[in-house]
């Protein structure tokens, strides 16, 4: 898929947010890279040969006190090839780029993998 059209599909993702959370997202530069490089495996603990589909940088919201202030932007980086590689088709890779940006914005708001896998559960 096209550059171009991936980022669509991100922009697309992000404008479905939840009202409620749109409201509260504040300072996130959200972007596309093809692939994550090493050092994402590094700081996550993954394996070189995990997929990892999403990331993101920041101080998740919930653990931001009075002190926090003067930051560069969050950032939450969502990685094509890796989406693309595990999809069958673009209605797939659209899909998977809906459930990647809300699971990165769990993130800013400090929810855990078992917090989202519950809420998702709903």
């Amino acid at each position: 898929m096209e550059k171009e059209k991936f980022d669509k599909l991100v922009e697309e993702a992000l404008a479905g947010i939840v009202k409620y959370f749109k409201e509260h997202i504040t300072n996130v530069e959200v972007i596309v890279e093809e692939k994550p490089q090493r050092d994402i495996y590094e700081r996550t603990g993954s394996s070189p040969f995990s997929t990892i589909l999403g990331h993101y940088h920041g101080v998740p919201l919930k653990h931001r006190g009075f002190y926090y202030g003067n930051v560069p932007p969050d950032v939450i980086v969502i990685y094509q090839k890796p989406i693309e590689n595990i999809c069958h088709s673009e209605e797939e890779i659209k899909e998977k780029v809906k459930e990647v940006v809300r699971h990165e914005i769990g993130h800013y708001f400090g929810l855990s993998h078992k917090e989202m896998d519950e809420i998702e559960n709903l």
